[in-house]
């Protein structure tokens, strides 16, 4: 299917790995000029070499100088990805205040820069997409990791909100929300607790078995970048018009909710 994208200028933020890496190399595919996004310079000129961006931008979202320089080399951005971003597997009795600021600076100031920084000229040109990478988390919290939840929730929220902001602008402002999806830290993070928790050896019993431990789903498996990439692709794509301050849930059923 042809998304016509072709023209379309998309930053992807956090693209040097993992789930961006996938955006960016879809929204590359479908014709856009992607700018990858990082922090360690080697690293995203390798991806961006490899998906066929047309800039790399470097530098930490969670400063305003970082950001200043991210929007000089993104230019004219069409379409932006909010996807920069972290956890920690860590909870309440040893989060830190200290680390749940820095974790709200990293995951929602981030992106409040990068939509400041470009959204004016999307909605001169009158056209544009915002799109941030939120999950599941942010609506159904578990114990741990209350506040990488917490972030998950004010990207949500703020979405919604700058959807409303966009009104009749040509702009429109939507959020992927994830399930848990199999990038690389994920798998070696599994590998190493299937010992203790009994999952198995094999790479197939050991998903099954975590996926019925820790997010039972309808599907029965982790998700894959390529998915959640998908999702943005027709966000970003005209044929997205129509669709504004929305969630597009793509988690294997993860969440159950009838809205």
């Amino acid at each position: 299917m042809e998304l016509n994208l072709k023209g379309k200028r998309a930053l992807v933020t956090g693209s040097s790995s993992g789930l961006g890496e996938a955006i960016a190399r879809l929204l590359a595919a479908e014709g856009a000029d992607v700018v990858v996004h990082g922090r360690d310079e080697a690293r995203a000129q390798a991806v961006a070499a490899d998906v066929g961006a047309v800039a790399v931008a470097i530098g930490d979202l969670a400063t305003d100088a970082g950001a200043d320089a991210v929007a000089a080399v993104a230019g004219e951005v069409d379409v932006l990805v909010n996807n920069a971003g972290g956890y920690a597997h860590t909870g309440w009795q040893d989060a830190t205040p200290q680390e749940w600021r820095d974790i709200y600076e990293a995951n929602v100031v981030s992106a409040v820069r990068m939509i400041q920084r470009l959204t004016p000229g999307m909605r001169a040109r009158g056209w544009g997409r915002v799109i941030q990478i939120g999950g599941g988390l942010g609506s159904q919290p578990i114990a741990i990791q209350p506040h990488y939840s917490a972030t998950l929730a004010a990207r949500h929220t703020l979405a919604v909100s700058l959807a409303r902001e966009l009104k009749d602008t040509g702009v429109t402002s939507n959020v992927v929300s994830p399930g848990a999806i199999m990038v690389d830290s994920v798998e070696k993070w599994l590998t190493a607790q299937a010992p203790a928790n009994g999952w198995g050896e094999r790479w197939e019993d050991i998903e099954r078995n975590a996926v019925a431990s820790l997010v039972p789903n309808d599907v029965g498996r982790f998700g894959r970048p390529e998915e959640i990439a998908a999702a943005v692709a027709y966000l970003a794509s005209p044929y997205a018009d129509y669709v504004s301050g929305a969630t597009i849930r793509v988690d294997g059923g993860t969440v159950r909710s009838v809205v």
